[in-house]
């Protein structure tokens, strides 16, 4: 049976990301309010989810994930330990653990739960318009039935790619996990220019927030190597070829690669402090 007309969900810290993980499954219809469930510490939030989306709302993170075919675990990093602790009895061998926790490796999941059916992901922030991009990959345990439910899960918050190296995540995290940060501070940098040059702040805003998305579609439609395209507006002498100039003299790409380096650096620190928090004690 599908996946998308049968799998019952569990998400356990319902925040942000993980409400736009819920309002895609019941947009997509991959799964019935009824089979989905999720935890949240403060009342006025389970309340809130409740009356939005209809779904089951639980203070008790263990009570929630019984029954459920796929665990979707979307807390803070420094809660992560805590929460694996309250759920991993409650677990049984045919359900998956998907975690969208920054630098939460499979091992660090594997181990804090007891449990080896367990999936690593890294969606964006476009995810909470479905327009994200997911990368993830599943431990060896992981069933082709649990991998089709994270994928389908996945899948309610845009684009998603199963890579087979673990390590591809940890560089997603920095590449486009981190990439909407990047892109924010350019838009910003470039509003403030035209703010510069005399346009009212809104005016500004819009024309840069339609530059982005419009060359963002064009790039994406087009079978050209993004340099090409750069080539094909850069005329001899004009007013694009002067702004390049200027971006070179600053460092733009080194500066944008050092940034996305600083964000696999961190990416790899926060995976190991996880890891060292659940690793079991030495004899």
């Amino acid at each position: 049976m599908s996946p998308r007309r049968s799998m019952r969900v569990a998400i356990v810290g319902a925040g942000v990301m993980a409400e736009a993980m819920i309002a895609g499954l019941l947009a997509d219809r991959a799964v019935a309010p009824a089979q989905l469930v999720a935890s949240h510490p403060r009342r006025d939030r389970r309340e809130m989810l409740a009356e939005r989306h209809g779904i089951t709302v639980m203070a008790s993170n263990a009570e929630a994930v019984h029954e459920a075919e796929i665990v979707v675990l979307a807390v803070k990093p420094q809660m992560l330990g805590r929460v694996m602790r309250e759920i991993a009895p409650a677990l049984t061998d045919a359900q998956a653990v998907l975690s969208i926790v920054a630098g939460a490796t499979l091992r660090t999941l594997a181990v804090g739960l007891g449990h080896a059916a367990v999936v690593r992901s890294m969606p964006n922030t476009p995810a909470q318009i479905r327009r994200g991009i997911t990368v993830w990959t599943a431990a060896a345990a992981c069933t082709s039935r649990q991998r089709e439910l994270a994928r389908a899960v996945l899948g309610a918050l845009g684009t998603q790619h199963e890579v087979d190296d673990e390590e591809f995540v940890a560089m997603a995290t920095a590449l486009s996990g981190t990439g909407p940060t990047y892109l924010f501070a350019v838009m910003e940098a470039l509003i403030d220019a035209g703010v510069h040059t005399g346009f009212p702040r809104e005016l500004a805003h819009d024309l840069v927030v339609a530059t982005l998305v419009g060359s963002a579609e064009y790039a994406a439609q087009s079978d050209l190597h993004p340099a090409q395209l750069r080539n094909a507006v850069t005329s001899p002498g004009g007013t694009s070829a002067a702004a390049i100039y200027e971006l070179e003299k600053g460092r733009l790409r080194t500066v944008l690669s050092d940034a996305v380096w600083a964000a696999y650096r961190r990416t790899l620190e926060l995976g190991a402090q996880l890891e060292e928090q659940t690793s079991p004690p030495e004899e």
